[in-house]
């Protein structure tokens, strides 16, 4: 994976790009020799969100199983239960 620093990469700012547009190739930028932040191909950020949808769906089918099995509280009892908390400090 090629690196910059991010003065180098102001300088190729247009070279950047395109390596990652259009190469597919993933590129760090560094600020004094830490690694800063990546340029990525488009093509990476879309499978990074639909892992991450994926993800998100499988959390919320867990929740919805636990609440097929354990039921749930009522809006009203929880808003309720805070009022009480929060009166009782």
């Amino acid at each position: 994976m090629p690196k910059f620093s991010t003065v180098e990469a102001r300088g190729q700012f247009s070279d950047v790009i395109n390596r990652a547009a259009y190469g597919k190739e993933r590129v760090v930028l560094t600020r004094r020799g830490k690694d800063l932040v990546g340029v990525v191909p488009i093509e990476d950020i879309k499978l990074l969100e639909a892992m991450e949808d994926q993800v998100d769906f499988a959390a919320v089918k867990d929740a919805l199983a636990d609440y097929a099995v354990y039921g749930g509280t009522d809006w009203e009892q929880v808003k309720a239960e805070m009022r009480a908390k929060k009166a009782g400090k």
